[in-house]
């Protein structure tokens, strides 16, 4: 087995109504386990990680504008190209799901739990 970049994928927006609390929670879950899956032996990857600094950027005023749209989803889509998997955390999420339905058909592993992923040593 080999080390796999694995891209975490679960709600950022979903059930929030976009409340900053409820989104930096859904993020903080996130996180956390993008750190399980470095404690695997893996390299976690998160879709904000790089979509919200670009978002920022470009000059999105309110979250879900057309710059939000453009960048948010559509770059976590590409970045499953360069992750071996992505694992499902988290409750229900229309854009964490899409992420699995990206990657099944691309041909990348799919995790729906963090459980599943097998440690690299």
């Amino acid at each position: 087995m080999k080390r796999q970049m694995i891209l975490v994928a679960g709600p950022y927006r979903s059930g929030t109504n976009d409340d900053p609390a409820l989104i930096e929670a859904n993020v903080k879950q996130m996180t956390s386990a993008s750190l399980s899956v470095y404690r695997r032996g893996h390299i976690p990857m998160m879709g904000e990680w790089v979509a919200l600094p670009l978002i920022e950027e470009a000059g999105s005023k309110v979250m879900g504008d057309d710059i939000f749209n453009e960048i948010f989803h559509p770059i976590a889509a590409n970045l499953i190209d360069f992750c071996d998997g992505v694992v499902r955390i988290g409750g229900a999420s229309a854009g964490a799901d899409y992420m699995l339905e990206v990657a099944r058909e691309k041909g990348k592993t799919v995790y729906m739990n963090l459980e599943e992923i097998p440690e690299y040593k």
